[in-house]
């Protein structure tokens, strides 16, 4: 290859990346409308071959999806925001009984002077971190005083439903598009690459979504059933970190235990806990992760941890959004390029193995 024919190429790729990275806080609408066009493209092409036209099956799936968002919203929302006003009326009860009562059953004895209470903790900032209080102050004031922020979000969350339409109304002619950017010569390679990767990606968002929307409802129902008041919460809040394997399981459980202990400071409801997750791990070890994912995604725990970081510190929230699918596709990628060094000369120390667009027909 001619690096310096290609010179310019390389330099506008670099260019296009380097302008992704400083529009990322525009990206959000985008990148979950984009998602939304691929998980609801395989349904609106069944409808197709089912004899309905293009338009009719977007605007079929597009009102089931506004329909689900909205009960969403209905049933589940009233009783979040009610948990969560009783989490935050709960944390000073929650700050004595791991002062009076965790601490001490566990040896551990505080400075003297210090005293989880909300004005203990306050003193407590105060003393070691004195830039903090100032600093947590101009962040809240630029908050709620930034009438930009709340336009923005309004925008971003108005822009979903609008981009979501559009690519899944023209979803076929947006691959089409990106299909003929590629020289013809590398057609069978990428088309191979792309076959892979969206297999990947499929077994990631319409399977491990549903694995952790199924978890979020084990563990709200499970510890609805126990009796703790923060159930929706915790459950949720584990059943969406669950993407990362045990760290929901891991902080649920332990944010749960707590809670019980706090709310009725009876041990053995600790039981009752631990077999809710107990359940959600052996439903999403035997049966959820198996039929719902399977083994495509093959991403280690501690590459996922890598992922979601990386993607957070580069493009904030949507790095995170695109962290794990990014890193699925990379890792496809990853396979193709081992695969080609093992057939390369440097590792073969012998003329490589021709590749399929090499093959003399």
């Amino acid at each position: 290859m001619n690096f310096k024919e290609h010179m310019p190429w390389w330099i506008f790729g670099a260019l296009a990346l380097g302008l992704l990275w400083l529009l990322s806080p525009i990206l959000m609408p985008f990148v979950v409308g984009i998602s939304l066009a691929y998980i609801g493209n395989p349904v609106i092409n069944n409808l197709q071959r089912r004899g309905m036209s293009r338009g009719l099956g977007v605007s079929v799936v597009f009102i089931v999806i506004t329909l689900l968002t909205a009960l969403f919203f209905v049933l589940v929302i009233p009783p979040l925001e009610e948990q969560l006003y009783t989490l935050i009326t709960n944390i000073p009860d929650a700050l004595h009984w791991i002062q009076d009562t965790a601490l001490p059953a566990l040896g551990i004895r505080l400075p003297r002077g210090v005293q989880l209470d909300a004005d203990g903790v306050r003193k407590l900032i105060a003393a070691n971190w004195g830039t903090a209080s100032d600093m947590a102050m101009q962040v809240w004031h630029k908050v709620s005083t930034s009438g930009m922020a709340a336009f923005t979000l309004i925008a971003n969350l108005t822009l979903i439903p609008v981009v979501g339409f559009y690519m899944m109304r023209d979803w076929n002619l947006f691959v089409g598009a990106i299909n003929d950017l590629i020289p013809p010569r590398l057609h069978t390679r990428v088309n191979g690459f792309m076959n892979e990767a969206d297999a990947v990606l499929a077994a990631f968002f319409r399977g491990q979504l549903m694995v952790m929307a199924s978890l979020a409802a084990i563990y709200s129902i499970g510890l609805s059933i126990v009796g703790l008041k923060l159930a929706l919460v915790i459950g949720i809040g584990a059943g969406l970190v669950s993407f990362v394997p045990y760290l929901g399981a891991i902080s649920g459980f332990v944010a749960a235990i707590v809670a019980i202990l706090v709310q009725t400071g009876d041990p053995w409801q600790c039981g009752w806990v631990g077999l809710v997750f107990f359940i959600g791990q052996m439903a999403e070890g035997s049966f959820l992760t198996p039929n719902l994912v399977g083994d495509r995604i093959g991403l280690h725990p501690v590459t996922v941890i890598f992922a979601v970081m990386a993607g957070g510190t580069l493009f904030g929230f949507v790095g995170v959004l695109l962290a794990l699918p990014a890193a699925a596709v990379l890792a496809v990628a990853a396979r193709h390029l081992l695969e080609q060094w093992r057939k390369s000369r440097l590792y073969l120390g012998s003329p490589a193995l021709p590749s399929p667009e090499q093959t003399p027909e």
